[in-house]
């Protein structure tokens, strides 16, 4: 048969379970300071910029050398199939 539970015992097995953590009002510094933070997003689009124009400078070296034959040597041959071997196409 079961017994008739009584609400108090519930609520006091559900304290005695739960963790203890301090007050989170009471635990909070009154510190009324004002933190702001100022970020100069021009500079990361700057660098981000000059990346882009340094690929596309490399690229059009790399078709000029590529059109030009001086690439086409067996030892480059062999670097680069060694090179998409350790890094990937």
């Amino acid at each position: 048969m079961i017994e008739k539970i009584d609400n108090s015992q519930i609520q006091d097995f559900v304290e005695k379970s739960s963790p203890k953590q301090p007050d989170s009002a009471s635990a909070a510094p009154s510190n009324s300071a004002d933190i702001s933070i100022q970020v100069d997003y021009a500079s990361f689009i700057n660098k981000a910029m000059q990346i882009q124009q340094t690929d596309a400078n490399a690229v059009q070296r790399a078709r000029e050398l590529l059109l030009s034959g001086r690439l086409e040597s067996p030892e480059n041959i062999r670097a680069a199939a060694k090179d998409i071997v350790k890094f990937g196409i």
